[in-house]
């Protein structure tokens, strides 16, 4: 059902205001770093925004992620006006590990490339105006185009570049509101955007103003967005940096790290020391190593993906059902390194394993592709783990994570090696890989984490090389 245009207010029965009043109530937060985040799901968050429209409640909305976090630190003119925004929604993979070093929980990821289209189904169906403002010459124009061409019935109420004079800005805004838009979409970068809406909140008609940063770039394609398997696994920021890593740098790798340094300093005074401040330690190196391994290996990444599926046409990554940490289960990427039926064939090789005990390894598993021969020897097909470290299902040092069927086979001492997160790498991986016999590895494992420590953790990533290098029990 369309709801009466903003203009045509005096049509509204109280009984339908009083509606739109109650579908645009406040959503529950979660507080980080002094700000009230949303909690809530992005299909909602659009629906509440629109009726917000409908009730014809002024509201200000504007994004938070861990570069947001950094700049309010040292410019109070941009913390002023994130306080005074009416919703501030949690973007990006930094604000959900915040809120894990804190003990809370947040909503759904609310970043504004993922909202957006919520935003202009609803609009559409709802009859209102969005006007773009932001980005260089072009750019909102042509954002505006994907949502027209997406949205067919979507009225754009108007687009403005974001680069203009300061003499030109009460045209502007003059323009903006002779638009009629519902909705004021502001591009221009953080922290100018939120100052510049804080500034002319007041002479803004548009019933909701949003803060979008860089959305436009991604809409209108002058930046391609990253591959939804990246954004799977919460690393879009990594995309990013690959794509400018010149203008990036200082912001994705120094403002990481302090981000990092700055949300463990504010989590520690709530919990004991001790195993929280390794852990904490241990999770922002997890983070930042992967990130950067990522970057270098990229070439490594596309050369395998392009191997695998030229040699049998199937899919590029095998995924497979591992327990962690605590024995919960997770799902495992690898690069596929089998043919497609090979698990169906695992049982009837059973009894030819090379290594007695609890895992299962077979020299010369006929199972094994020859690209799979070569990634394996390389321990290329663990690459793909790194985004499992990113997401936080698995450590990048760290007892290799068991099939369900191999745990079922435990007995003694051995269930202790689940009491830590999975990992790439630990101390039998560098020390002989599949030659150590599983009894072994169970005792080697759980020594490591009875001395886990990040120096330890170090001291085993810099041993791996040599070992895949050196290729023994490689197979």
């Amino acid at each position: 059902m369309k709801l009466t245009p903003l203009n045509d207010y005096r049509l509204i029965s109280g009984a339908e205001l009083t509606d739109r009043i109650e579908a645009a109530h406040p959503w529950p937060t979660t507080k980080l770093f002094n700000l009230p985040l949303i909690r809530a799901t992005r299909r909602d968050v659009a629906k509440n925004i629109l009726a917000r429209i409908g009730a014809y409640r002024q509201t200000t909305i504007n994004f938070v992620n861990a570069h947001c976090v950094n700049t309010q630190r040292n410019d109070l003119d941009y913390r002023d006006a994130l306080k005074k925004s009416d919703l501030l929604l949690p973007d990006g993979i930094g604000m959900e590990i915040a809120a894990k070093m804190h003990g809370k929980v947040l909503g759904e990821n609310l970043n504004g490339t993922d909202l957006f289209p919520e935003i202009c189904r609803e609009a559409e169906d709802q009859g209102t105006g969005i006007f773009f403002f932001g980005g260089q010459p072009g750019v909102a124009d042509r954002a505006a185009d994907w949502a027209a061409t997406h949205f067919a019935e979507l009225r754009i109420a108007g687009t403005q570049t974001g680069f203009y004079s300061v003499e030109d800005e009460d045209a502007l805004i003059e323009r903006i509101n002779r638009s009629r838009a519902g909705i004021l979409l502001v591009g221009l970068g953080v922290p100018l955007q939120e100052k510049w809406i804080a500034r002319n909140r007041h002479r803004l008609n548009a019933p909701v103003v949003i803060g979008v940063g860089g959305l436009f770039d991604y809409y209108s394609g002058r930046i391609p967005r990253a591959p939804k398997l990246v954004r799977a696994f919460k690393s879009e920021w990594v995309w990013r940096l690959a794509m400018e890593p010149r203008r990036m740098a200082k912001r994705y790798l120094w403002g990481n790290a302090s981000f990092l340094a700055h949300t463990a300093s504010q989590a520690l005074p709530r919990t004991s020391l001790g195993e929280r401040v390794n852990a904490i330690a241990k999770r922002t190196f997890d983070i930042f190593v992967a990130s950067l391994a990522i970057l270098v290996l990229l070439p490594i990444f596309l050369a395998a993906i392009l191997s695998i599926r030229l040699e049998d046409k199937g899919p590029i990554f095998f995924r497979q059902t591992r327990i962690g940490g605590k024995g919960s289960p997770f799902s495992m990427i690898k690069f596929r390194s089998m043919y497609i039926d090979a698990e169906a064939r695992r049982a009837a090789l059973l009894a030819q394993s090379d290594r007695t005990g609890t895992c299962f390894k077979m020299r010369e598993d006929p199972r094994i592709t020859q690209t799979g021969r070569f990634i394996r020897r390389f321990s290329i097909d663990e690459l793909p783990q790194l985004f499992n470290v990113l997401g936080g299902s698995m450590s990048l040092v760290g007892p290799r994570p068991a099939l369900p069927s191999e745990v079922c086979e435990y007995h003694g001492a051995q269930w202790e090696r689940l009491g830590g997160k999975p990992g790439i790498t630990c101390t039998w991986q560098v020390r002989g890989r599949a030659e150590i016999p599983f009894k072994r590895q169970a005792i080697m494992d759980r020594a490591y984490l009875k001395r886990t420590n990040l120096w330890v953790d170090l001291k085993l990533l810099l041993c791996t090389p040599g070992a895949v290098l050196g290729g023994r029990g490689a197979f």
